[in-house]
């Protein structure tokens, strides 16, 4: 699968309207403008919500699991999933934020 997402200098919560004036390519999702992919945070919350995402295809998955692959490994992300179908289904990749103490 082809990757089609581009970093973006955006980081932080995005407002409505900075989300708009993202281009497609940021988004794990770019036909459907799902999950934006502009830091780590928002990398990880596309890979514990991967598996809540509705009106997508299974093409668009794959290619929304490899634009999330490409944002982690661009922003240091550690991923365990190999694939899409693993989401949901095993422990989602740690967010170093969660740690139990």
């Amino acid at each position: 699968m082809k990757v089609t997402w581009k970093p973006q200098t955006e980081h932080g919560a995005l407002s409505s309207k900075e989300k708009r004036d993202l281009p497609d390519t940021v988004y794990a999702f770019p036909d459907k403008r799902k999950e934006p992919l502009t830091d780590a945070r928002h990398v990880q919350n596309a890979l514990a919500r991967f598996d809540q995402v509705q009106g997508v295809t299974d093409n668009e998955r794959d290619q929304a699991f490899a634009n999330i692959k490409a944002a982690a490994k661009h922003f240091g992300v550690d991923m365990v999933e190999s694939n899409w179908r693993e989401l949901g289904k095993l422990p989602h990749t740690a967010n170093p934020a969660h740690k139990r103490g």
